[in-house]
Order: structure tokens, then sequence, then C-alpha cells
């Protein structure tokens, strides 16, 4: 049995395979690729689609529990899919 997690910007359950870490490493979000980093992390689709709505609610914030702004910079220039 896989573990299950939520993806921040569309909100649905997905095998965490299937999904991309990200964490705040002084208030600059950073993709985890291997899932190991320390700390909070946030899960997300790695669709275009799915980053544009998490960062249209601000929700890396919440997820990952800092109270300061996050530096989205680096993860929007992450190469991702588009849905289809």
């Amino acid at each position: 049995m896989e573990p299950v997690r939520m993806c921040v910007g569309c909100r649905t359950r997905a095998p965490r395979s299937t999904l991309l870490r990200v964490v705040s490493q002084n208030d600059i979000l950073v993709i985890d690729e291997r899932a190991v980093l320390p700390g909070r992390g946030a899960w997300l689709h790695p669709t275009q689609e799915c980053m544009d709505a998490a960062l249209r609610r601000r929700a890396f914030g919440r997820a990952l529990r800092v109270s300061a702004t996050v530096d989205t910079q680096t993860i929007e220039q992450h190469p991702l899919r588009t849905k289809g």
C-alpha cells in the first residue's frame, strides 16, 4: 500500500510517487526531488495547472506552516509538464 498525499494545488489525493515535494529552506521554496530534505513538506502534482492554483491560493505558506512570505521564484522556474 503506497502512501497517499494531497496536492496543495488541486486539493485531490494522489499516490506519493506521482507528486513533487516542496519544502521551505530559509523562506525560499525548494523542490525536493528525492523527498528526503528535512522539515515539513507540501505536495504538488507536477503540472502547471496545479502550480498556478497553489500560487494563486497562497497554499504553500499554509501547508508548510510558515508565517513569513515564502519566495516562490525557484519553483516557478522549475519545468513542469502541462496536464493532458
